[in-house]
């Protein structure tokens, strides 16, 4: 099975991470192919590599993909299945190993590599009493796709390091994913009588709230999805049921599956080859399930969570022949109490960047009426336009008041890298001040050194002010290689491990070649 270029680029940066730090985690999009990825990252581990997951689905799909993209047979760590000791790869269930005599089977240096399969959950305390077990002998790897900012700092109180991370985005704009087109429905389904529970909406309330509203979406879905293999999630197996009856007293043809579906099986199968419209479940497919075919998801399980909103959506971002785009029916749910995902969440890093998209995807729909679709990259770039022209106002405004140094942002800006004027630090790592030797390179820059967020801040500003200068910068693989041997690099005159110039870098090598 042969790699994409950023599949790739992804493995060797998890290879350069693994030298430097003991946790790492890799952001890839659901349908980015995380499962061939590491399952390359696998087979290259030179001792015995554990693979977590919590589903069913996910342990058997890691199985099955390690051996097709690698020959590796591995083993089942579960439940009456056991692994055997002298497994490469054993991919192990979350809720069997979590009892201490299964976890202490296995001894805490048997895996040189473990990785974690849908990392979002690697900070809960199950899963951190099987990291703890082989803590100091195993590297970590976390995989998990898009977090938010929000979910890149909980994430960042264990893992030391992002070695790698690609967008939603970059990959539609590559064509390894499908477009995303959004169809707002002028359906308010009141939920203002649903509870909270654990964090989330109530899937009891959500059933009772969403009952009264199943005719109207099933008659929504027949005008404007038709011909379209459509995925539908339901808070509970009853209401999922329901939808069904209702969708077919809509003209369309459409069936359950659950967990204790006998015939499971076979009604995927039949989905697949379009022998009905509407595949409905209750939360049973949101991981470990590929349909490259599905063109039409509708969440009707509306949540606060932005990993499992993506879950969703994620089922149906697959390319496969034929296929325009996938299409999202976007239902308006009236509430007060509730902050609930959107298709803005898909793509924005904050709150405010998806309050934005969805500010600009409803006056789109109120301009062209409702029922027009909208492409959710071009809302997404407009935003970010908007963002950045309020940016540069304000920046202007604050360029008539005389100051010995300019902020950072504006510094970004003048250089033309928006990103870098929004940058905020996540990872614990990104929030080290800056190097003494950093702060004197941003001072005369022109920077205020009490706008720069971090080192890492500073290496982003400080790459534009050289790149300006004309001072070449290290390569990423040369930068990596001096970390390993920071004894060499002092011999060198490197003091600033954040900002290596490609003159400094060949002054590493000429001192290792001599050291040897």
């Amino acid at each position: 099975m042969n790699l994409r270029p950023y599949q790739i680029d992804c493995v060797d940066a998890v290879h350069s991470a693994l030298k430097e730090v003991d946790k790492t985690l890799v952001v890839v999009p659901t349908g980015g192919g995380k499962t061939v990825i590491f399952s390359k990252l696998a087979a290259a581990n030179s001792g015995k590599t554990l693979i977590l997951a919590h589903r069913e689905e996910l342990i058997d799909q890691a199985i099955k993909k390690l051996h097709a993209a690698t020959g590796i047979k591995a083993e089942k760590e579960k439940a009456e299945a056991r692994a055997s000791k002298n497994a490469k790869v054993v991919v192990g269930s979350i809720q069997t190993l979590c009892g201490q005599s299964r976890l202490h089977d296995w001894s805490s240096d048997h895996f040189s590599l473990v990785i974690v399969d849908e990392a979002h959950h690697a900070v809960s305390s199950s899963y951190q009493s099987i990291l703890k077990h082989f803590d100091g002998t195993a590297k970590v790897l976390g995989v998990t796709a898009t977090p938010d900012r929000a979910d890149k700092k909980n994430l960042g109180s264990y893992f030391q390091s992002v070695a790698y991370e690609i967008s939603l985005f970059d990959l539609i704009n590559a064509n390894y994913l499908s477009r995303i087109q959004v169809k707002s429905i002028p359906l308010a389904i009141d939920l203002n009588s649903v509870r909270s529970t654990m964090g989330d909406l109530n899937e009891t309330d959500l059933g009772e709230a969403l009952e009264p509203y199943l005719g109207e979406i099933a008659r929504a879905i027949a005008e404007h999805a038709a011909f379209r293999r459509v995925l539908a999630f339901l808070p509970l197996r009853a209401t999922s049921r329901k939808f069904v009856a209702a969708c077919e007293d809509a003209g369309l043809s459409a069936m359950h599956v659950d967990g204790e579906s006998e015939d499971r099986t076979e009604i995927l199968e039949r989905f697949s080859r379009r022998e009905f419209d509407v595949l409905s479940n209750a939360m049973l497919l949101t991981e470990g399930y590929d349909d490259p075919g599905i063109d039409c998801v509708v969440v009707l399980r509306p949540t606060r969570s932005r990993p499992l909103h993506c879950q969703m959506v994620g089922r149906g971002t697959r390319i496969s022949p034929h296929k325009q785009n996938l299409l999202l029916l976007d239902f308006l749910w009236a509430h007060e109490r509730h902050k609930l995902c959107r298709p803005a969440h898909l793509i924005a890093s904050t709150e405010e960047e998806a309050d934005a998209i969805t500010e600009l995807a409803q006056e789109r729909s109120d301009a062209k009426a409702y029922g027009d679709e909208l492409d959710l990259g071009a809302l997404a770039g407009d935003a970010v336009a908007k963002r950045e022209e309020a940016l540069r106002k304000r920046l202007a405004e604050a360029a008539k008041k005389k100051a010995k140094f300019i902020s950072a942002e504006e510094f970004a800006m003048r250089h033309d890298s928006f990103e870098t004027a929004e940058f905020e630090p996540t990872m614990e790592w990104e929030m080290r001040p800056p190097t003494e030797k950093q702060l004197k390179y941003i001072k005369r820059a022109g920077i205020d050194p009490a706008s720069v967020r971090g080192s890492v801040h500073a290496s982003k500003l400080l790459s534009l002010h050289f790149r300006d200068q004309g001072v070449k910068l290290a390569t990423p693989s040369a930068v990596a290689k001096i970390r390993q041997m920071p004894w060499i690099a002092e011999q060198a005159g490197i003091t600033d491990m954040n900002q290596i110039t490609a003159q400094q870098a060949g002054r590493f090598f000429a001192t290792l070649k001599n050291s040897r």
